[in-house]
């Protein structure tokens, strides 16, 4: 019972960490992004908060998938 619930959360995680991956910016765009991110650190881009919130959920997350992983193995 107890592996059930374990793997249902891992499941979720899994979902979880693909859609926050997926929410997150590219990091180079080619010579466009580089001109672009130029502008965004002169002017301030509203899209650093957000790329960076998005980061650190993605560390939790996937902290998270491995720990439930490990519990998972070690059962």
């Amino acid at each position: 019972m107890l592996k059930i619930v374990i793997l249902i959360l891992q499941v979720v995680c899994a979902l979880g960490l693909i859609t926050v991956v997926l929410l997150q910016s590219g990091k180079s765009a080619g010579l466009s992004g580089s001109i672009a991110g130029g502008s965004e650190a002169i002017f301030g881009g509203k899209k650093k908060g957000v790329d960076e919130l998005l980061s650190k959920i993605t560390g939790w997350v996937a902290g998270v998938f491995m720990l439930l992983t490990l519990v998972l193995a070690l059962i």
